[in-house]
């Protein structure tokens, strides 16, 4: 489905991106976002980080916002169209996204026969990790296809 988010920049590595997801913490919790039982945490990443300088790569992380509700100060919203995804959930650390990625880009989606259409790639994050124990965390890896 088509999501609306309310997101910050992260400029540099991908896996870096948590720094990105305090600063959007803290401007979610103070504009009462996470009273919505069902807002998400996704990563957005609208390009391909082949042959491209990390320093430079540009990502965004957000929280999912229903219609109607004002961007809190501090966020640029970012909507995600309705349509085909490539998915895999990964249950686990953080630390292993890198290496799954590259799996499911490499070897499942070429072998899948689908082709990568234009739309960011996504990383949505389905678990509490306060919560939740870090081997049990699940995040859901998306591609737009065709």
């Amino acid at each position: 489905p088509a999501l609306r988010l309310a997101t910050v920049e992260h400029i540099g590595p991908f896996n870096q991106i948590g720094a990105a997801f305090e600063r959007l913490g803290a401007i979610a919790g103070r504009a009462g976002l996470f009273a919505n039982p069902n807002a998400l945490m996704v990563a957005t990443y609208n390009e391909d980080p082949e042959g491209k300088p990390v320093e430079s790569l540009r990502s965004r992380a957000g929280i999912t916002i229903a219609e109607g509700v004002p961007l809190p100060a501090g966020t640029e919203e970012q909507r995600i169209a309705a349509g085909r995804y490539a998915r895999y959930t990964h249950v686990g650390g953080m630390e292993a996204l890198g290496d799954v990625w590259s799996r499911f880009m490499g070897e499942a989606l070429p072998a899948s026969g689908h082709v990568v259409a234009d739309g960011p790639a996504l990383e949505i994050y389905r678990s509490d990790m306060r919560t939740t124990p870090r081997e049990a965390w699940r995040t859901d890896l998306l591609v737009p296809v065709r």
